[in-house]
């Protein structure tokens, strides 16, 4: 007896006992469906966080500050090594610093980090907010490249600018773009809320109105006594084309900079304002003018962070970067997806139970057959290959369906969930991904579970004594 042979009389006994063979087969597609939803789930999670980071710069940029304090000593109560590097005196970030940080190899972009507070007004509408100014460079990577409307400023003296969706939202226009769902409620017809296309913003004024402060007098009140009449503030009024609009945040991305609206590094030069991210500048002393809080560091590939955060850190400066975390972010997803994995195959394991049963029960149903089949010259190991054939079968069958329910309810909890997110406001997600290996693995361990569960029955097979088995009613 050939293995074809084998093959189809272990299909025509599982046709035999369609009903039963039914059942266990749909307890290997629920055990199966459980785990492919659930991990999934994990591995949907997963994708959606490292694409959004990958997607943006957060792998290949870091932040220069002029000296480190480790959250480490901090939390474990060591104050003695903190007592030293407040008593030293950090080496200032100036231009300087950051000439010799360009210089590095692997460094394509370094610039100041700053932030300025400001008010902004277009039409009616008015809205507070923190200005960024960052270099023409930037246009050329996310999510500068990939604007949602018009396009990214030429030169560092440009009198356009880049304003973020959530901005023009806090201004009370909603900016209308592909997969879209926002519907006006009645409070946002009142307050004024409008849904607008995208490119009926470009190109429009705004106003951008700053305020300057003398220093002196916020660092000696007494000043502020002694002339009762003086306000130490003066605003001053500037205006600007809208040049792009940055696309809205997703729920995964890890915002980076910090400004509501871009605009270019010369042009910011040469606005009058408040120069500093903090009330903590204005009374720091020690904080030299002409220097900086933090650098913005952008390098080439992932591969130069770790020598480039090297020669940075040889500089005496402090560099912070968020791959410093990565070995911990992967391993938390490992933990979650085992978890996952671990609950879907009680499921299977629960099936596997019904598959041992369904081979007893058809081992005592067939025991004279078996008998006949030693006798005309069958072995032992053709005997247990049919057997293995029908629980191979039966897991194969069982995950192929087992993965189309998986697939089917992770849509319907997609879906669920999208809705309970539309009246928040909140883009659409996708929490479900289904790469090639867990589909492959999927049916490979249902294959291999099947198989365990027939292991037993086919060696019980295997060992019926031929002259009992025939005279076996």
């Amino acid at each position: 007896m050939n293995f074809p042979d084998m093959t189809r009389m272990g299909f025509s006994n599982l046709w035999r006992t369609r009903l039963r063979t039914s059942l266990t087969i749909l307890g290997v597609v629920i055990g199966i469906g459980a785990l492919t939803s659930m991990v999934s789930f994990g591995t949907g999670m997963q994708k959606n966080f490292t694409d959004a980071i990958k997607k943006s710069d957060l792998f290949t940029s870091m932040n220069v500050t002029p000296k480190s304090i480790s959250l480490e000593e901090i939390t474990q109560g060591d104050l003695s090594s903190i007592g030293n590097v407040l008593d030293e005196t950090p080496e200032p970030l100036t231009d300087s610093v950051l000439n010799e940080i360009r210089k590095i190899p692997g460094v394509i972009i370094a610039f100041p980090e700053e932030t300025f507070p400001a008010r902004i007004l277009l039409e009616d509408k008015e809205n507070s907010l923190s200005i960024q100014p960052i270099p023409v460079q930037m246009g050329e990577f996310y999510p500068f490249n990939d604007l949602l409307a018009g396009s990214f400023f030429k030169s560092d003296t440009s009198r356009s600018v880049i304003i973020t969706w959530e901005t023009l939202r806090n201004l009370g226009y909603i900016v209308d773009y592909p997969g879209n769902k926002y519907v006006l409620s009645r409070e946002d017809s009142l307050k004024g809320v409008n849904i607008v296309p995208a490119d009926s913003l470009v190109g429009r004024s705004i106003t951008m109105i700053t305020a300057t402060i003398d220093r002196d007098i916020v660092r000696n009140p007494l000043g502020i006594l002694m002339k009762p009449h003086f306000d130490p503030f003066t605003e001053a009024r500037m205006e600007f084309i809208i040049g792009g609009i940055l696309n809205r945040r997703d729920e995964f991305t890890m915002p980076r900079f910090r400004g509501g609206i871009m605009i270019p590094m010369e042009t910011a030069r040469n606005v009058p304002r408040l120069n500093f991210s903090s009330v903590w500048d204005i009374l720091n002393n020690n904080r030299k003018e002409g220097s900086y809080s933090s650098f913005y560091v952008r390098v080439a590939n992932m591969e130069d962070v770790s020598p480039v955060r090297k020669s940075i850190e040889n500089m005496g400066l402090g560099v912070f970067s968020i791959t410093d975390d990565l070995k911990q972010m992967k391993q938390v997803f490992l933990i979650m997806d085992s978890l996952f994995g671990a609950i879907g195959t009680v499921a299977l394991i629960i099936a596997a139970l019904g598959i041992i049963n369904t081979m007893i029960m058809s081992i005592l149903e067939r025991t004279r057959e078996i008998g006949i089949m030693k006798a005309v010259g069958g072995s032992e190991n053709q005997i247990k290959l049919i057997f293995f054939v029908e629980a191979s079968f039966i897991g194969l069958i069982g995950a192929l369906f087992g993965l189309i329910l998986g697939w089917f309810v992770t849509r319907i909890a997609n879906m669920i969930v999208n809705a309970k997110l539309l009246p928040l406001d909140t883009p659409q997600v996708d929490l479900f991904y289904f790469p090639i290996w867990l589909i492959l693995g999927a049916i490979a361990f249902s294959i291999i579970v099947s198989l365990a569960a027939g292991l037993y029955p086919a060696i019980r097979a295997a060992r019926v004594d031929p002259v009992k088995a025939l005279r076996h009613d």
